[in-house]
Parts: C-alpha cells; sequence; structure tokens
C-alpha cells in the first residue's frame, strides 16, 4: 500500500511531518492551483503503481496503527472506492443519512454506501480502475464530487465509507476556494473514530 499526501504550500511543515509518520510521499501545490488539481496529480503519480494507492489531504489525521487498519478493508474490498473518513457538517444534503447509518451501526466492521465521494480527506480507489478515472476528470470543480462522479461512471458502483473512520479531520480554516462560494463554517470531524475496540 502507497500513500499520498495531497498538501497545500501554507500547510508545508505539517503535510511533512504526516509523510513522515506514515511513509507517504507528498504532491505539494506551491500555486495555490486548487485541491482537484492536487488530487488529480495525486492519482497520475498512483496510476502506473501496481501497489493500491491511499490518498491522504495534508489535514487528516490518521488513527494509531493506520496502515495495518486501512490494509484490512482494502483486503474486504479490493474493487471498491473506499473512503476511510465520514464526517460531519459538510455536505449538508448527506448529514441526516449519515446521522441515521452512525446512530444504529452497532457493528465495528459496519460500512455505509452513498452514491458519491463527499470527501476527499482520505480514500483509495481500486488499482485498475484508477488511470480511467483520472481521464474522466475535469479542470475545475469541487475535488471529492469530481473523483466520486469519474468513479461512478468508470465502475457503476458506489462509494463504500467505513463507519468508523480511520483518521479524523482537522478543521483548519481552508485553503480552498470552493466552487459553490460557501464559507464551510460548520464543524467538520469525524462523526466517529475507529477505537481499539474496534476492527
Amino acid at each position: 500500500m502507497r500513500i499520498v499526501i495531497v498538501a497545500h504550500h501554507s500547510r508545508s511543515e505539517r503535510a511533512e511531518r504526516l509523510a513522515a509518520s506514515m511513509g507517504a510521499e507528498i504532491v505539494m501545490d506551491e500555486g495555490d492551483c486548487g485541491a482537484l488539481w492536487g488530487h488529480t496529480r495525486a492519482l497520475r503519480l498512483c496510476a502506473p503503481l501496481n501497489d493500491r494507492c491511499v490518498i491522504m489531504e495534508d489535514d487528516a489525521l490518521p488513527v494509531p496503527d493506520f496502515r495495518a487498519k486501512a490494509q484490512a478493508w482494502l483486503d474486504d474490498y479490493p474493487d471498491s472506492l473506499l473512503s476511510f473518513y465520514l464526517g460531519t457538517g459538510r455536505p449538508p444534503q448527506y448529514q441526516p443519512q449519515i446521522a441515521h447509518a452512525v446512530t444504529y451501526a452497532d457493528d465495528p466492521d459496519a460500512v455505509l454506501c452513498l452514491p458519491q465521494l463527499i470527501h476527499g480527506v482520505c480514500y483509495s480507489i481500486p488499482q485498475q480502475y484508477v488511470r480511467a478515472v483520472v481521464e474522466r476528470l475535469p479542470l475545475i470543480g469541487a475535488a471529492d464530487f469530481a473523483i466520486g462522479n469519474a468513479w461512478r461512471a468508470v465502475s457503476g458502483e458506489p462509494v463504500v465509507y467505513t463507519i468508523q473512520s480511520l483518521v479524523d479531520h482537522d478543521d483548519l480554516p481552508s485553503v480552498e476556494r470552493h466552487p459553490d462560494g460557501q464559507k464551510r463554517t460548520e464543524p467538520r470531524r469525524a462523526w466517529r473514530l475507529e477505537t481499539a475496540n474496534g476492527r
């Protein structure tokens, strides 16, 4: 498993610490090109590799022993786009469905399937689909939805979210100019984090 950190130059030190702790590579946005630019380049880096890749943003907060826990999920869902973060606040239209799923999910192996990638904080696309997803990414737009749309176009499958997130989101001031023009004022943290009692 390879991990690639999508980072903004204003968080370079943070990204380097995260990469060092994860044994990861960094794709650095030095010119305020935006999240979609960074994710596209990270996925292009992953496309020719033989290992499955995990894309992680620079404000992700991985749980202890992230690599082993993520690998267990990847082994169980080899053909699925897996998101290791299920967050509060954004996007608002999905929050009631997420709240319901989280409330009634007692199994540590529970997942939620959604038709869209709604967070770019930490996810993994099956290696055999990465190149096709990259080819369908637009030049502008929200990174998460663009990736989710491309995934659906090439696979026809939903996105699988671990109910117990393997990363939290350090809800820092956004460095992204969001296409919808809305400020991100709601708390953006994991609904439920994986614990030692989990998977």
